[in-house]
């Protein structure tokens, strides 16, 4: 079965059946929708969404200059200095990933930075001819950081042997070319979508506070529910543990090279999302107007309890559950599926109250298309 990453384009059916509020719940409260979209958008732009990606611009930059020193000096310290910057990198590359707006959308970012598995044959392809084009849509699961951890711990069982592929191999010169490359595309990619927000999207993004399907609240809603449903819920858990597919699939763990840093990063994802429900600033003990006021404001209520306070206790839920996870997703499901299985629960818990309940309160449509059938 090909990876669920690499699918995400195709028409499937719309997720309805199955999770339909009760029928005693009271979704607005009976407010008028007067609730200040602008304030909120400002929030999540100047204070959020802005702040990632700068904090991840120089991590990225820091991986281009740390990769080109290593490429020029292939030793063992070098290595780990890499394996350092990329690390750090990969980890706060999930600050930015659910933003798949503007000119991130355009440039299909973050399936550039990280579809997986990578296709580790064709790379290797590529380097033995010599010749490869990243920019291609073909090589959408060549570069980003599922190939750097391919690069960096994939190439052989010691150190040693991977220092061998860029210094004796036969083909050492296009292992340093492509490394390098794929670095400078992390970082040129990142900088243009950065770039944007500041000198051009950002004024449209806050000031389009209409409440249609083509407003900013909207189109952000859609992308923050999908990247929770398909890139979190299903990418990092459901699909490694056989969720959909009947079998566990280990090799398609986020960071399948470098899996002891895969519960890293379906963590720093979790608090991503988190944060971005309750406002809170990137990177600092401050909040702003996100979902949970907007809710608070709708008095927007299920079985009895506040909408917003159910979803923020359904976060909390599944990070204690992550407690119970091995810090190496790959040798989780290899050891006891169940916990994975048991992860996989706790986030479709909050599948159903963000995508229908809150959508439902806050009267925003989906536009986009489920392929789990859940």
């Amino acid at each position: 079965m090909k990876n669920f990453l690499k699918l995400m384009f195709l028409p499937v059916l719309l997720f309805v059946a199955g999770c339909s509020s009760n029928s005693d719940d009271t979704p607005g409260g009976g407010n008028t929708d007067d609730f200040d979209r602008g304030a909120m958008l400002k929030n999540w732009s100047d204070n959020i969404i802005i702040p990632s990606f700068e904090n991840f611009s120089v991590e990225v930059q820091t991986l281009e200059e740390v990769s080109l020193k290593f490429t020029q000096d292939p030793t063992e310290a070098n290595l780990a200095d890499l394996r350092s910057a990329y690390k750090e990198a990969y980890i706060q590359f999930q600050t930015v990933s659910p933003f798949d707006i503007g000119k991130a959308e355009t440039l299909n970012y973050r399936n550039n930075l990280n579809t997986y598995p990578v296709d580790a044959a064709a790379m290797e392809e590529k380097i033995q001819a010599g010749e490869f084009n990243l920019e291609l849509p073909s090589a959408m699961d060549e570069q980003g950081f599922p190939a750097l951890a391919y690069l960096l711990y994939g190439l052989g069982d010691t150190d040693a042997e991977i220092i061998a592929h860029y210094t004796s191999n036969a083909n050492a010169a296009t292992y340093k070319n492509y490394l390098n490359a794929v670095s400078v595309r992390v970082n040129s990619l990142t900088s243009e979508v950065l770039s944007d927000w500041k000198n051009n999207f950002r004024d449209q993004f806050v000031n389009n506070t209409s409440s249609s399907s083509t407003g900013s609240v909207d189109r952000l809603t859609n992308d923050y529910i999908m990247y929770y449903e398909k890139f979190l819920r299903a990418g990092k858990i459901g699909i490694p543990a056989g969720v959909f597919s009947g079998n566990p699939v280990p090799e398609n763990v986020e960071a399948y090279y470098s899996a002891e840093l895969s519960k890293q990063l379906y963590l720093k994802s979790v608090e991503t999302v988190h944060n971005f429900f309750v406002g809170n600033y990137f990177g600092e003990d401050r909040k702003g107007l996100s979902y949970v006021d907007y809710l608070r404001y709708l008095n927007t209520i299920k079985n009895g309890d506040p909408l917003g306070g159910l979803i923020n206790g359904q976060f909390n839920n599944i990070r204690m559950q992550a407690d119970e996870l091995d810090a190496n997703l790959v040798s989780q499901i290899e050891s006891d599926n169940t916990k994975m299985l048991a992860a996989y629960d706790e986030l479709q818990k909050n599948v159903v109250l963000l995508k229908v309940d809150m959508v439902q309160a806050l009267s925003v449509s989906i536009d986009y298309v489920d392929s789990d059938g859940d």
